[in-house]
């Protein structure tokens, strides 16, 4: 059954901040699925931050978009046919094409989900990719222990929210994040019940923490990099961890940016600095999966979303999303 489908591709690679002339909008015939692949209907999809990175031509832990040609990204959607066993319509499946109203999957690469267990957005969320990258980097990466005093940035992001409530329920002493709005600290405090959050236009983020945190902090999430890596380091007690998960305010830097001036204090703290990608920790799937679905379900994880309408302001949302002005997950709802 061949299908008419609008995609959205990468017009140019951006130079700094992408912008609407980033994107180019198309219409594609999708033809019937190959033996081993499904026709799926997409009915959701996310907007990440690792994602401007691909926009980007050099050499990375993934290969960058190629212009001319649709983006990928985690999608949830409905499949129409299946030339694939174990597969049949209707069942919604997890993939990595979305930026498309339809794509030919691969079964190989789609996880069956079920809606009933869980709302849709949560396995692109909480029980997704960006629940993995928290419970991983936090369990695996930093070593994490009950009684350690953590501090996330970005902390009202898709990532950092998961983070910090997990942290908490395994017993961390506090929580402290930050984040961009008045709006955001209270939603840390009042909705996801972080101990201490900070808004980090309101001053120097070394003074912020050290307020928030004058014992010191035991382990850093680092969503952000720059000055917030910079005060981590700088509150950071003896052997502490830190795991660094991403430097979104360094993706949109047309020149070099500084690095942070207090390395030297890793010697005589004796500190842990690690780099993660979740593709790495595979082997927690089920371990994670067993212990989140049940917080999730309970509400004791939420999983906040911001969900924009219509696979047409995809771009907008993905735009909206690295300016930090969603709160939580931000998807696209493309049927």
């Amino acid at each position: 059954m061949s299908v008419h489908s609008t995609e959205v591709r990468l017009a140019a690679r951006p130079h700094g901040w992408p912008t609407a002339e980033t994107f180019e909008f198309a219409r594609t015939e999708v033809g019937d699925p190959a033996p081993g692949q499904l026709l799926v209907r997409n009915l959701l999809m996310s907007v990440d931050p690792y994602m401007r990175g691909r926009m980007d031509d050099r050499k990375s832990y993934v290969a960058p978009f190629i212009v001319g040609e649709a983006l990928e990204g985690g999608a949830l959607g409905e499949v129409v046919e299946s030339a694939a066993d174990g597969f049949k319509p209707g069942d919604t499946v997890l993939h990595g094409l979305g930026w498309r109203e339809y794509a030919l999957v691969d079964a190989r690469s789609a996880a069956k989900v079920d809606p009933s267990r869980a709302p849709l957005g949560a396995y692109l969320g909480a029980l997704g990719m960006t629940g993995m990258t928290a419970y991983a980097g936090l369990l695996r990466t930093a070593e994490f222990k009950p009684g350690d005093v953590v501090f996330v940035s970005s902390a009202a992001g898709a990532v950092g929210q998961v983070v910090g409530q997990l942290a908490r329920h395994r017993g961390a002493a506090k929580v402290i994040g930050s984040a961009g709005s008045a709006a955001k600290v209270a939603f840390l405090k009042d909705g996801l019940g972080f101990d201490e959050a900070f808004d980090y236009h309101d001053g120097p983020i070394r003074e912020q923490l050290k307020r928030a945190a004058p014992e010191g902090i035991d382990v850093y999430f680092d969503n952000v990099g720059g000055d917030h890596l910079e005060a981590a380091i700088s509150a950071m007690n003896l052997h502490g961890r830190i795991t660094v998960c991403g430097m979104i305010s360094v993706y949109n830097a047309t020149e070099p940016t500084p690095a942070p001036r207090n390395l030297a204090m890793f010697i005589g703290k004796r500190l842990t600095m690690r780099g993660m990608l979740v593709r790495d920790h595979g082997d927690l799937r089920g371990a994670f999966i067993e212990e989140m679905a049940p917080l999730v379900a309970a509400g004791t994880i939420r999983h906040h979303e911001t969900v924009v309408e219509g696979l047409d302001r995809a771009p907008e949302a993905f735009l909206a999303m690295l300016r930090g002005d969603g709160l939580g997950k931000v998807l696209v709802k493309i049927a």
